[in-house]
């Protein structure tokens, strides 16, 4: 998605925005990736909001919870010059969609209604570019999260772990009792989505932000990262034979029937949680992956908005109004399982686990602690994400070494710069 693309995506989409005026009507059509039970149901939330304005709702799911068929197909409506008036992207793609030069400009809004005073400033770094509003922040989600069967540990007498060698001990037990210990889908974002828990978990805030962040070869290459390999192949042990291409809601709903004990994955899974009648923080416990207690790996849903015809531009802005107000970011994440991306919306409503990750927030904020996730794509670029993604995927699924799968890491990643 680079020069040639940008200019044939810049011709169609003018063309398009031109051509449209004469077709006014206030809808939005909106492309994203959310569509599994609780995921389609926070949409719900967002489209019965719009329609009381009477800004009817073009609905365009692409299923991934990754988001990569997601990517393929809006860079095909781009090229083509029928751009959705809004899409679902991660941080770091909207940084590379905004350097492409292809995002609308939603400053006026923004600055009406006060947003740079109420959102997080990791989260604005995305959103904001050269001092212009281009994507609109839906949430912030909490990727590392364990999530525990309580009846599963209660009857097995086991307390929640609260760093790797507790989880070892933990999984081993539950394990020789024939007890998937660990639900887990075999796909690279849910891999490293492990990872990514791994690395920070025992190399620290420090260490998370040398090696993912700022990719540092020598904490790359350290034996921090090789210990971070030995502990990864321990938790292959720990799920079940069918784990390869499993989607994650359906590895979350083994810990909801108790056909496993604990899944590490972000806080959407509490949205299938509450969707299954059960209750987060009492049936299914949320404590943070082992040894990330005081730091808070973070990914936000943005909408990121794009050049629209004249028409469109007051729906357009009407959804980002709605986005962003405190009602509907309360509504939306109560249902959602994140929480809000503003910090002056109250927790009264939310469960324990919502609770526990506001107040992290805010704590990790303060602390510096608070940190974009590699597999939720808020560290790295896309291309540099996937070469991280082949190496932690290729080991997890295979016979590599620790020391071998290190040194494919510092090779992918160079190669990808």
């Amino acid at each position: 998605m680079r020069s040639t693309f940008k200019k044939m995506a810049l011709a169609a989409v003018l063309g398009a925005s031109v051509s449209g005026y004469a077709f006014a009507q206030e809808s939005v059509e909106v492309l994203h990736w959310w569509t599994s039970g609780g995921e389609a149901a926070a949409v719900g939330v967002l489209k019965e909001d719009l329609q009381k304005q009477g800004v009817s709702w073009q609905d365009m799911p692409v299923a991934g919870g990754g988001g990569e068929a997601a990517t393929t197909a809006l860079k095909a409506r781009v090229a083509s010059g029928n751009p959705p008036t809004a899409a679902q992207l991660l941080g770091m793609a909207v940084n590379e969609w905004s350097e492409e030069g292809l995002l609308g400009d939603l400053t006026p809004v923004a600055t009406k209604e006060g947003w740079d005073k109420v959102v997080p400033g990791a989260i604005k770094a995305f959103a904001v570019h050269d001092g212009k509003w281009e994507a609109v922040p839906v949430n912030i989600h909490r990727p590392n999260w364990l999530w525990i069967n309580a009846k599963v540990f209660k009857d097995n007498g086991l307390q929640p772990p609260t760093n790797w060698d507790e989880f070892n001990t933990v999984a081993e037990k539950l394990k020789a009792k024939g007890i998937v210990a660990l639900a887990h889908g075999g796909q690279p974002w849910q891999d490293t989505t492990i990872f990514d828990d791994v690395v920070l978990g025992l190399g620290g805030p420090d260490f998370y932000r040398k090696a993912i962040l700022q990719l540092d070869e020598t904490a790359l290459g350290s034996d921090t990262m090789v210990k971070v390999f030995d502990q990864m192949r321990k938790i292959r042990g720990f799920v079940d034979p069918n784990f390869s291409g499993r989607d994650w809601n359906l590895a979350t709903g083994m810990v909801l029937k108790g056909e496993a004990a604990m899944q590490l994955m972000g806080d959407w899974a509490k949205g299938e949680i509450v969707k299954a009648g059960l209750k987060p923080g009492v049936d299914i416990l949320c404590v943070t992956a082992p040894g990330t207690e005081g730091s808070f790996l973070f990914n936000t849903d943005f909408f990121a908005m794009f050049p629209v015809g004249k028409d469109k531009v007051d729906a357009q802005n009407k959804l980002a109004t709605s986005v962003m107000s405190p009602s509907f970011q309360e509504a939306f994440n109560l249902v959602k399982g994140s929480i809000p991306a503003r910090t002056d919306v109250s927790g009264t409503k939310f469960d324990a686990c919502g609770q526990k990750s506001m107040a992290d927030l805010k704590t990790a904020e303060a602390a510096g602690t608070l940190l974009g996730s590699l597999a939720h794509g808020h560290a790295e670029p896309s291309g540099i994400q996937r070469a991280m993604f082949d190496v932690v995927t290729q080991h997890f699924n295979s016979d590599m070494s620790s020391k071998d799968a290190v040194a494919a890491l510092i090779k992918s990643v160079n190669a990808a710069k």
